[in-house]
């Protein structure tokens, strides 16, 4: 699918933002780990989302889904062994929490996904359920998938390296509930914090048990179990980073519904970045009120929001003076190298744009509307796509069929603001 962007001077109206991939996966992972049966109110519903359902139906729960809400008869201490491998398509954070759950129910399967999920690292987090008591074949690449898995984890003590992310942290954290005996992880060079917080704030209203030093030491209890909830999933702050940038660069103003910023997604980081740019932001009882104003550029530490990226590498274009994205070395191993492929493809509108090991610098830079690489991953194709609002001439972008991963309504509520923007 390709995506054709022409030059818009200006957005207006309201559209609702999607609900959080991240709160709905983890939803639908300890709602099938509980004892009867749960519903999810407004959940996202994407291909990152089923590859998490049919994951867990194929270990035996019980899911009936409609447009706004999912029931989940979870199989509780009784899973079944899935008797077909488990494709979890482009999602990584599917396939790191599954990784914990089939080590903490002592199944035996094997795990796959698309051609991106193949190169993304798992071997930090295997080597921790390895340590733990359960045992990892990899299939093909070393450390990435496909894979299998086999064995239960028991307990113990590990340490675990999160540098490149903060799931394997999560996987633990759900998992370890469930061993046989206590379990201490002990967290070398933890990232992304916030969404651990969002994984410990699950466990809280669970009510499971554990204790923890900062982000760098977790002792949880073995022999618990999850139970059934009733939740409204919250609106995804990842996802509206990308209207939020786009009313930002236009002389536009737009209205956000469903936002939340008391939720713990680290991503709603994307206001105050923003407001640092010099963008007016608000909040009014009918939702986040956005108005674009002149930018300057700024210097962002953006460790805890990698997603970020994407959406303030093409913000940093049209900000004046230089802008810096730093502490994002882990933006490489998502997706895409995000930081390298930000670079490549904003250069080729006439971006100025420098990688760092950890980042990039981007001055400030007309851009020239032309033919670019989305690389199959959504958060490039919808950064692409808002930097087309601002060029001049048309964008076109590739592979935009990404998208439907996090935010299938993208371009309909792109368009609904005023946005020139089609699939061709």
């Amino acid at each position: 699918m390709i995506l054709k962007v022409e030059p818009a001077a200006r957005l207006q109206g309201r559209i609702a933002i999607p609900a959080s991939k991240s709160h709905t996966i983890r939803a639908v992972l300890i709602a099938a780990l509980a004892d009867g049966t749960s519903v999810l109110h407004r959940p996202l519903v994407s291909e990152d989302t089923q590859a998490a359902i049919d994951a867990c139906r194929a270990l035996g729960a019980r899911i009936v889904q409609s447009d706004d809400r999912i029931e989940i008869t979870g199989f509780g201490p009784h899973p079944v062994q899935p008797i077909t491998t488990l494709d979890m398509l482009n999602s990584g954070t599917s396939t790191n929490l599954m990784l914990g759950v089939l080590a903490a129910l002592g199944m035996q399967a094997n795990i796959t996904g698309d051609a991106s999920l193949q190169s993304r690292p798992v071997q930090a987090l295997t080597d921790a359920l390895q340590k733990l008591g359960c045992s990892v074949i990899f299939h093909a690449r070393p450390g990435c998938p496909p894979l299998s898995v086999r064995g239960r984890m028991r307990g113990g003590s590990v340490v675990l390296d999160a540098s490149k992310s903060s799931q394997y942290v999560s996987s633990l954290v759900i998992a370890c509930p469930l061993a046989q005996r206590e379990t201490e992880i002990i967290v070398e060079n933890p990232s992304e914090l916030p969404y651990i917080d969002m994984t410990l704030a699950w466990l809280d209203e669970q009510g499971i048990s554990y204790t923890r030093e900062g982000y760098t030491r977790f002792v949880v209890p073995g022999n618990q179990r999850y139970r059934a909830f009733e939740k409204t999933i919250p609106a995804d702050w990842s996802s509206a980073a990308f209207p939020l940038c786009a009313a930002a660069l236009t002389d536009s103003d737009v209205y956000l519904d469903g936002l939340d910023l008391q939720d713990v997604q680290g991503d709603k980081a994307i206001v105050d970045y923003l407001r640092q740019m010099g963008t007016d932001i608000s909040e009014t009882p009918e939702g986040l009120r956005v108005r674009g104003r002149s930018l300057k550029g700024c210097r962002l530490d953006i460790n805890a929001t990698p997603d970020a990226l994407p959406a303030l590498a093409v913000m940093g274009c049209f900000a004046d003076g230089q802008t810096i994205l730093e502490n994002v070395a882990q933006a490489r191993v998502k997706e895409t190298d995000r930081i390298a492929v930000m670079a490549r493809e904003l250069q080729k509108m006439g971006a100025r744009v420098t990688e760092l090991p950890d980042g990039l610098v981007i001055d400030a830079s007309p851009l020239q509307g032309t033919a670019v690489n989305g690389h199959h991953d959504h958060r490039v194709v919808m950064a692409l796509a808002i930097a087309g609002l601002r060029a001049s001439g048309t964008t076109t972008i590739d592979t935009a069929e990404a998208v439907a991963v996090t935010y299938p309504s993208f371009v309909p509520s792109m368009q609904q603001l005023g946005a020139r923007i089609e699939t061709i």
